[in-house]
């Protein structure tokens, strides 16, 4: 059950992909998680543009790589955000903000995420990965006092948008993998529980697991993949450290930069902050997990050419298949 490691590209959209798909062979990556933004994968080209896919398919042919999942974070996360304002104008396409009404651009967002799933069955993927938005998350710090009304109203408003565009997920084969994540209608255990009764549980929506985003908030990673053992379709591999106990740096941030040394936690590369990764692997074997491991590299503090390889040999260090046999088989052998 070796699992393919593949570099997400979401981070790396600013180079060309065929750049990445350069790299990314060079350093010995089995594949990508392609990111739907920069030119690395434009759903709508896909299925309105003869070629385009094969085109794709023939670039990473060329370098030695498959793709397992394509990700579409950006346009996701404008199906549901309230407001929407110019932190989404900076990241969504023309074709998507148009005139930049809010409800315009929600709904334009949720085409694409249905063009997104009928692009991966054409790539031969049968995963998505991405976010959702969230009407509520505005209220997480619950002052002014948020009813549970209010709260109820997001989780009704995420299904509504939801579950047309997970209608052509199941039409088309392909399942959404939902990161949970700060800023999204599950960030948390609790939240997460929330969202899949939200939906009724339909099986087109699972998990991105990322354990970056459980560290900060102390949540375990673990229990999460023991808990939620049928609902993880993809694995992330993005690592946080947590820089609080100085009386200080607080958890939720205090609106610095990445890699300023007063916030209370932050990103780190892989192996480099507080993911207790050998027991996330053992745990993955142990919940029968057998998708891609895509490394999603993020450190504000160390240049990308020297983490992204690194990373990967961090992680085939430790990236190990559970045994066919117990240790203990070899008592029970009789001469």
């Amino acid at each position: 059950m070796t699992r393919p490691i593949t570099l997400f590209t979401g981070q790396w959209a600013d180079l060309p992909f065929e750049e990445v798909a350069r790299l990314a062979s060079g350093w010995g990556y089995d594949g990508l998680e392609i990111a739907c933004w920069g030119d690395h994968f434009d759903p709508w080209a896909a299925v309105e543009e003869d070629g385009y896919v094969q085109d794709k398919l023939d670039l990473l042919d060329k370098y030695g790589l498959k793709v397992y999942a394509i990700s579409n974070h950006l346009k996701g996360q404008a199906v549901c955000d309230d407001p929407i304002d110019q932190r989404h104008r900076d990241m969504l396409p023309d074709r998507i903000w148009g005139d930049g009404d809010a409800e315009g651009v929600r709904q334009r967002a949720a085409e694409e995420m249905k063009n997104t799933a009928r692009a991966a069955r054409m790539l031969g993927v049968d995963t998505v990965v991405g976010f959702t938005g969230s009407s509520i998350w505005k209220y997480v710090a619950m002052f002014p006092p948020a009813s549970a009304a209010l709260v109820d109203a997001g989780y009704d408003d995420f299904a509504n948008r939801w579950n047309p565009i997970l209608d052509v997920f199941d039409a088309e084969g392909v399942r959404f993998a939902h990161e949970v994540h700060p800023s999204e209608i599950a960030y948390d255990y609790w939240t997460t529980v929330r969202t899949l009764e939200a939906i009724g549980h339909r099986e087109a929506f699972g998990l991105n697991w990322d354990p970056s985003h459980f560290v900060w908030q102390d949540l375990d990673p673990l229990g999460f993949l023991w808990d939620f053992k049928d609902r993880i379709y993809h694995v992330d591999c993005k690592d946080a450290k947590r820089q609080v106990g100085n009386g200080r740096n607080g958890r939720m941030g205090s609106h610095l930069a990445w890699a300023d040394p007063r916030r209370g936690w932050d990103f780190v590369s892989t192996g480099h902050g507080d993911v207790p990764w050998e027991a996330s692997f053992r745990m993955l074997n142990q919940i029968g997990y057998e998708g891609p491991v895509s490394i999603e590299w993020e450190d504000a503090g160390m240049d990308r050419l020297l983490g992204a390889p690194e990373a990967l040999a961090f992680v085939k260090s430790n990236l190990f298949d559970a045994p066919e046999a117990a240790f203990d088989a070899a008592f029970s052998t009789r001469d």
